[in-house]
């Protein structure tokens, strides 16, 4: 589990400790590694299960994830699921972000599922058989004010989940694309710190998840099979909304989409409505403002 030390990736981690998993955390912070691993292994269900921690950084030097990776194979065992959860969250006008933030945004949230995917798919094809888990976002599904860093990182992720299904589905090994809502997590929290007022009123459009709920989710649907992973009645609907010409599971997932997408629609343009709203009604109370303080 990359990004495993806190929020989402911890969650998951600890998911699959309860069923049995052997476990290997990556992410930067040593010492939080460290807690992580002693709070996982409180829910141990049998003597010989272990909790590896990789300090690395997965989104800068491939050369550094491979090794590190073939490391954990060797002590470890081969990779059953990689679930890539490493990632990080810009918000801000398009103007007002810096462009570095732009480029280290790709780098992590893309590239740092890239290297460690690249990693371990040679191993699965030779076995025939692995999970490889994309973290996204529902904002991977739906541009939204405040996120022209971070939403075009996410959609990426659906591009490369798509291309890398087609090639290793013959060989049993199947990719799973998760778009959360917002969570509860430490990531979300710094987040909120610096969102603009319309990012936190749009955003107060759906409730806040908790990390347990949607790991339970996602390592659940990892485990099926499941190409798409959502949470709650809007997570669903934006799954419909946005399949397109994404694999399907079963008939049924495909008849449902068929049969949902219209109505879908639907609702879907007055939420989009609605969010135009808040954008339009914030502009013009910050422009009174503007001007209130011009005349003063």
């Amino acid at each position: 589990v990359t990004g495993g030390s806190s929020g989402i990736g911890k969650c998951i981690a600890i998911e699959c400790y309860k069923q049995g998993a052997f476990i290997t955390l990556i992410a930067r912070d040593e010492n939080k590694l460290l807690q992580t691993k002693k709070e996982i292994e409180k829910y141990s269900v049998n003597d010989k299960q272990v909790v590896l921690c990789i300090s690395v950084d997965v989104s800068k030097d491939y050369e550094q994830v491979e090794n590190v990776l073939k490391q954990a194979q060797e002590k470890l065992g081969p990779v059953d699921m990689l679930v890539n959860c490493a990632g990080t969250s810009v918000t801000g006008k398009f103007e007002d972000i810096e462009v570095n933030s732009f480029e280290r945004l790709m780098a992590v949230n893309y590239l740092g599922s890239v290297y460690p995917s690249r990693a371990v798919i040679a191993t699965m094809k030779e076995r025939r058989m692995g999970r490889i888990v994309f973290v996204s976002s529902q904002a991977g599904q739906l541009g939204l004010f405040g996120y022209t860093a971070y939403s075009p990182t996410k959609f990426a992720l659906r591009g490369l989940a798509e291309a890398l299904q087609m090639e290793v589905k013959p060989y049993n090994i199947y990719i799973t694309v998760a778009y959360p809502p917002d969570t509860d997590t430490p990531g979300f929290a710094e987040e909120s710190k610096t969102k603009p007022l319309e990012t936190k009123l749009i955003s107060e459009t759906s409730s806040v998840c908790q990390a347990e709920q949607v790991a339970r989710v996602i390592v659940k649907d990892a485990i099926q099979g499941n190409f798409n992973s959502s949470v709650g009645s809007d997570g669903y609907m934006l799954s419909i909304l946005t399949s397109g010409m994404s694999p399907v599971t079963s008939i049924t997932e495909g008849l449902q989409q068929v049969v949902c997408m219209g109505i879908f629609r639907i609702i879907g343009l007055f939420y989009l409505g609605s969010f135009d709203s808040i954008v339009r009604r914030c502009m013009m109370q910050r422009e009174k403002s503007e001007s209130v303080d011009k005349t003063e």
